[in-house]
């Protein structure tokens, strides 16, 4: 196995660091996943570092932990990025056709992509992603793939996906300071629906939602084109939170009753029903009904799908998701999460797993893992994208702050 064929995913997230390797199986055609660790996560709050050697530490030890698990050094990685600070945007690029004879090559949706990018952004942002929904050529809207067509003027609508130049910066050199050099950075909601939603989903109208440990993060998808993507700045860590103080017990008390007994369907379980807080921690005592636990869990469970629902209100498509809602990451292992988001979506509902993909590790089949399977598919995407001649601007959205903080970094190196 060459190191070239391998394709590393790096999501660093509020509460662990997970690193996903993959290389491409010709025997099966499909992306085969040999590599997949966490560690807990330092210097990182709601997907912002908030300490640069802390989270370079963090991300130094996963990368070390994979390379003892695959038998080779990694170097560079495909890295997610998330946080609140991500925000979208509608932009359009107008550009006349070059060719005489009205031809429409790759090199005019280039342009018109590029004239979209060069669009106001607010102060202090960069833009991530460029992402075409449709296209107009002179008078006929709607198309999706105009090269090869006829006209003299050729219009883009585009999303932008941007996010704040200190965050961007922050991220990248803590991971350059771990060792690793950065493929490109990719919004990771955009990576977790690589893995976990089929172009027919895509196509009818689905919201992915992502249940981190401190931030929630969304992306809508309708006629196969992304409609709108969000961070809320709430979690799976609210809930342990709420578990906490309802029941006046420690933090870590909480986390190992959510995980063991956690259920978001108060009205399943019996009145009767009790726990030992003493199971769990040596200087609780006492008897606490699994069915006021569940309530407490509910509550918060609720509180986040009413943001998501709120998301999709803004952009008139709340109840109206045919292919419904998938839910992933670490805080969709909740019992009852499905029937909940059901509930308050009034949407179908389902979990989403990782799609195409053959692995020997079985860390992948884990929720949690969602979002470093996706940047290695999406990894993957591009290059495949770039072997049959295609420059895909939408994906090299970060690549100039890239270059900036790589270029910074090693003028410090003696």
């Amino acid at each position: 196995m060459k190191k070239e064929e391998i394709i590393a995913g790096l999501d660093l997230g509020s509460t662990a660091v997970r690193l996903v390797v993959g290389q491409k199986s010709h025997s099966e055609g499909k992306l085969h996943i040999i590599g997949a660790s966490e560690i807990p996560a330092r210097g990182v709050n709601k997907g912002v570092v908030t300490s640069i050697e802390e989270a370079s530490a963090s991300i130094f030890a996963c990368v070390e932990k994979t390379e003892k698990m695959i038998g080779m050094s990694i170097d560079r990685a495909w890295v997610g990025i998330s946080g609140s600070h991500v925000v979208c945007q509608e932009s359009k690029g107008v550009v006349a056709v070059s060719k005489i004879d009205g031809e429409i090559r790759e090199e005019d949706v280039e342009r018109a992509i590029e004239a979209a990018r060069t669009v106001t952004t607010p102060p202090n942002y960069e833009i991530l992603h460029v992402i075409p929904k449709n296209f107009t050529v002179d008078n006929q809207t709607g198309i999706k793939d105009p090269v090869g067509m006829t006209g003299v003027r050729l219009e883009v609508d585009a999303q932008l996906i941007l996010g704040l130049s200190s965050q961007i910066k922050n991220l990248t050199k803590s991971i350059y300071q771990a060792g690793l050099d950065i493929e490109d950075l990719v919004l990771s909601i955009l990576a977790t629906a690589e893995s976990v939603v089929t172009d027919r989903q895509k196509e009818l109208g689905t919201v992915v939602v992502n249940i981190g440990g401190a931030t929630t993060s969304l992306v809508v998808f309708e006629e196969g084109d992304v409609l709108h993507a969000a961070v809320l700045p709430i979690g799976s860590e609210h809930v342990t939170a709420d578990v906490a103080i309802g029941l006046r017990i420690s933090i870590d008390a909480a986390e190992r009753i959510k995980i063991t007994y956690g259920n978001a369907l108060p009205k399943e379980i019996n009145k009767k029903d009790e726990i030992d807080l003493k199971e769990f921690s040596d200087i609780e005592t006492g008897m606490v009904s699994k069915k006021y636990i569940a309530e407490i869990i509910e509550a918060r469970i609720e509180e986040i799908f009413d943001k998501v629902d709120q998301e999709l209100k803004k952009i008139n498509r709340s109840g109206l998701l045919p292919a419904g809602a998938i839910l992933t990451g670490g805080g969709a292992k909740l019992l009852g999460i499905v029937e909940v988001a059901k509930r308050r979506l009034r949407l179908p509902a389902a979990l989403g797993f990782p799609l195409n993909l053959s692995s020997v590790v079985d860390k992948v089949n884990n929720l949690s893992f969602a979002t470093a399977t996706g940047l290695v598919l999406w990894g993957e995407q591009v290059r495949r994208e770039s072997r049959n001649g295609r420059a895909l601007s939408k994906f090299s959205g970060g690549r100039d702050t890239i270059r900036k903080v790589r270029h910074w970094f090693r003028s410090l190196i003696p």
